[in-house]
């Protein structure tokens, strides 16, 4: 079988559709003897082979001079790299104008059509822009946003969807063929470290200029509004303020609100900024360092740093009410209930006091025994024989 993959989400530096479609390609070399082709935005226009894997790059603009992510504008080149591939299925992980243009080559070769809905982005980024608007605008602007999601979803041949809840709400949106796929991690590399004995935590901490008695927050993934890293600055500040308990926090990540957080360093300087990290021992190291991972986002599908983490033993920490809920295995009745920098500081306040030890145990168990990216292959790669056989 040969698999395509096509997403505008794609950056050279991280982020969760990057390492979804990492992962896929690994376990595709491991596993099986199927080829995969990656079409991209990039630098320039090119075509990759390496063995059974290939990747395509389309010559495509940075959306801006500080962003990791570029707008792929020529569908015709992705379009004619689609039928210079001639896969047997694509996977289209974006909901634009290039979900389109693989639905359209997926009909001319005569080859199924699989959606990939990564970000319901109708809450990242519509409702965000449309916040300060009055409510008659709110609801036809969401309104306009259900019918775009249907009538696009509904001209792939199947959705995937990294959750359950929100597999069920595409569905009373109109979305037919919407099936809940469980993402995982690297338990290889994501699992917890042994005891300190050696000194490895302590080493990490050293590194960052980190004190023994602080409490390390780490924060992992994209600097924007929609990740709500905002709240997640505004929060520390406070914490910075605690003179019973020093809190220190590690960023890790990079997009437009980078400003923000190096601006934040002048007035908190316990807080750390990393701009990203690729290599997953390494990332694995950081999570093991920390005492608890921060989560501010409230419009995540499935949220994989935060199983990551949890894989590692640090529990996690963020606000209710996403559908990153879910996966949460250990303390999510101390999370905030409100979408505020007070509330989210209150929360880390309260697991300050508990046994994060013992909660990152719990969770770790559950990643560990449930979430590897084997079984989440091996369920769709099964979905993709069924939709070549019908």
């Amino acid at each position: 079988m040969k698999i395509c993959d096509a997403t505008q989400f794609y950056s050279e530096v991280g982020g969760g559709v990057r390492r979804y479609l990492t992962e896929k390609r690994r376990y595709l070399l491991r596993h099986t003897a199927h080829e995969h082709v990656l079409i991209i935005p990039g630098e320039r226009t090119e075509t990759v082979n390496e063995g059974r894997l290939t990747t395509c790059t389309v010559a495509s603009p940075k959306i801006n001079r500080t962003s990791r992510y570029r707008i792929l504008f020529n569908l015709k080149q992705a379009a004619q790299m689609v039928y210079e591939q001639r896969p047997d299925i694509i996977e289209s992980g974006d909901p634009y104008q290039l979900g389109w243009r693989m639905i359209q080559a997926g009909a001319e070769l005569r080859v199924p059509v699989v959606g990939f809905y990564h970000s319901h982005f109708p809450e990242a980024y519509l409702r965000t822009a449309l916040k300060y608007c009055g409510p008659w605008l709110r609801e036809v602007g969401m309104a306009y946003a259900q019918d775009y999601i249907r009538r696009l979803y509904n001209t792939f041949d199947r959705t995937l969807v990294p959750s359950v809840y929100l597999a069920d709400l595409l569905r009373q949106w109109g979305v037919r063929r919407a099936a809940a796929v469980q993402l995982g991690v690297d338990t290889e590399i994501f699992r917890p470290g042994a005891a300190d004995a050696d000194g490895t935590r302590t080493a990490w901490r050293q590194q960052l200029g980190v004190a023994d008695e602080a409490i390390l927050l780490l924060y992992v993934g994209r600097l924007a509004g929609e990740k709500n890293t905002g709240t997640l600055v505004e929060a520390f500040k406070l914490l910075a303020r605690d003179a019973a308990v020093k809190f220190e926090l590690l960023i890790i990540g990079d997009g437009a609100q980078r400003p923000l957080v190096l601006a934040a360093q002048r007035t908190a300087p316990r807080l750390h900024w990393r701009p990203y990290c690729a290599n997953g021992g390494e990332l694995a190291g950081y999570y093991r360092a920390a005492d608890l991972f921060v989560h501010p986002g409230v419009c995540e599908t499935f949220g994989l740093v935060a199983l990551e983490s949890q894989a590692c033993g640090c529990p996690v920490v963020g606000i209710r009410g996403s559908y990153m809920d879910a996966n949460i295995f250990a303390g999510l009745e101390h999370w905030a209930a409100e979408n505020t920098p007070a509330a989210l500081a209150a929360a880390i306040r309260r697991y300050a006091t508990l046994d994060r030890r013992a909660l990152g145990a719990t969770a770790a168990a559950k990643v560990l025994a449930e979430y590897s990216w084997a079984r989440s292959f091996e369920k769709i790669l099964a979905g993709y024989e069924r939709e070549i056989a019908d």
